[in-house]
């Protein structure tokens, strides 16, 4: 119970709890990325072009931050370059697609930016391939 109240932590904690999130982020995430790459040419013609870029190209885009990225980031490899796409489109479905909704339509795209901002900011932690390879 006293450890509970205590402000005190350990790095294992912190890199563990850093791996928990690198994993539901990147894990939760590559559903979306994966289903968009299967449907791709059905999903090409009506996809949102916020940045005006062209539906493909976006979707494009899309596919590489949810699906590729997110693969790096569960397995901890160049997790700060992985990352920042994943970070960029969640920007853009919270604040352009979904007018800043955060509590409404944004509300999940609004926790995974959160989490992709902590892990740009702390890194991937020492369970991950980034640790392991001395990056």
């Amino acid at each position: 119970m006293k450890k509970l109240f205590s402000t005190r932590y350990s790095e294992n904690a912190v890199s563990f709890s850093l791996l928990l999130l690198r994993l539901a982020a990147g894990g939760l995430m590559l559903p979306h990325g994966f289903d968009k790459l299967i449907h791709f040419v059905e999903k090409a013609k009506d996809f949102p072009d916020p940045l005006h870029i062209g539906s493909v190209a976006s979707l494009s885009l899309v596919i590489f931050a949810e699906f590729f990225c997110a693969v790096l980031l569960v397995a901890g490899l160049m997790t700060r370059l992985a990352v920042i796409p994943l970070l960029i489109t969640m920007a853009v479905a919270v604040f352009i697609i979904h007018n800043s909704d955060v509590l409404g339509e944004a509300e999940h795209a609004t926790l995974y930016l959160s989490a992709y901002v902590v892990l740009l900011l702390t890194g991937p932690g020492k369970v991950s391939l980034d640790r392991m390879l001395g990056n």
